[in-house]
């Protein structure tokens, strides 16, 4: 009989398989096709819909997506990974739960696009990013809205320099268990650093529409955030890169992630290295 320590286990390492995929095609589909990188997330979850059996691919990435979420927002709720309750603690516990918001997201434009038919799929990409963009102008009609959105700009950069951090040091690899093949330090370093060249991007692009009133429709969503560095050569190159090798080394987590028990009696997630 399985418990729930095992299927929330298996949820999770579901979530990172979805992240996977996820992240390895944005970087492919930068690098061999502009006209969809340029659609955004919408673009993504096209080219996936693209793949045979793509529907079937997305309703995985919708609940991994959903079971990736749910796990980061362990985190603040019971410290899953006994990241302590310090000030940087706390730093990186508000950042998982920042990011459980962004795939709480992903999830819902993934969902979108498993619903509809490949023609109603192709229709519809031809939004781009506009479900961010209008749920910013509408943080924006809000009080004060503006330096929220600031604000949540400011916590993309902090969030890009903790993950150009984990890339350098390769602190990641405490969560990872020894059995993992030995090429996993370079492509988390690899990708961890990409990941944060686009968190600066998005973080930007929130920055400007909070603080100097450049407009809701400044505001970048991952695909979209990659698809602004397409004039910097070198640069854009190696991020998509870099993400491509961060969805290889998210497949490695699927199966190599130390994932913390579920208490039987509390229900309370535990960390078990």
């Amino acid at each position: 009989m399985v418990d729930k320590s095992e299927k929330f286990s298996w949820l999770v390492r579901v979530g990172y398989f979805s992240r996977a995929i996820l992240y390895f095609v944005l970087g492919l589909i930068a690098l061999t096709s502009a006209s969809k990188i340029a659609e955004g997330t919408n673009g993504i979850f096209r080219a996936i819909n693209d793949f045979p059996g793509g529907n079937v691919i997305l309703w995985i990435m919708v609940i991994g997506l959903l079971a990736y979420a749910l796990f980061r927002f362990c985190s603040p709720l019971f410290d899953i990974e006994n990241q302590g309750s310090d000030g940087k603690g706390w730093a990186k516990r508000i950042g998982h739960a920042g990011s459980g918001i962004a795939h709480l997201a992903l999830a819902y434009s993934a969902y979108q696009f498993a619903g509809r038919d490949t023609g109603e799929a192709a229709q519809g990409s031809s939004g781009g990013g506009g479900g961010a963009q209008e749920a910013a102008s509408g943080v924006l009609s809000m009080d004060f809205g503006g330096t929220i959105l600031g604000l949540l700009g400011i916590a993309f950069f902090i969030a890009a320099i903790f993950q150009v951090k984990k890339g350098i040091t390769g602190e990641f690899m405490n969560r990872i268990s020894g059995q993992a093949p030995s090429a996993t330090r370079w492509l988390g370093g690899a990708g961890y650093v990409a990941r944060g060249v686009v968190y600066t991007v998005i973080g930007w692009s929130l920055f400007k529409a909070g603080f100097m009133s450049s407009g809701a429709g400044q505001v970048k969503t991952l695909g979209e955030a990659v698809a602004s560095l397409a004039g910097e050569g070198f640069i854009f190159t190696l991020t998509a890169i870099g993400l491509m090798l961060f969805g290889l080394f998210s497949l490695v987590l699927a199966r190599y992630r130390i994932i913390p028990d579920l208490d039987s009696d509390a229900g309370v997630p535990k960390f078990r290295a």
